[in-house]
């Protein structure tokens, strides 16, 4: 396996419509912040959640969060 790719150093802030999402665990996706199968054969996989009302998400960029899919902050602690 191995370590996600930091896709950016700061979360993609987005209104979103209920539904499900994929979101890119990976970092390698070229659709960010959601997955596009690039991930196949690195051992990682997408975060499937289901949107149920629209509203404005804070998707992970930097793939190093502690609460998949959202930003937690994490990107703070990258040098």
């Amino acid at each position: 396996m191995v370590d996600p790719k930091i896709a950016q150093k700061g979360p993609y802030v987005q209104n979103e419509t209920p539904g499900k999402k994929v979101w890119c665990a990976c970092g390698y996706s070229q659709k960010q912040p959601f997955c596009d199968g690039t991930h196949k054969g690195t051992g990682m996989g997408p975060v499937i959640v289901e949107i149920k009302e629209a509203s404005t998400i804070a998707w992970c960029g930097c793939k190093q969060t502690k609460t998949p899919p959202y930003c937690d902050g994490s990107h703070s602690e990258i040098k």
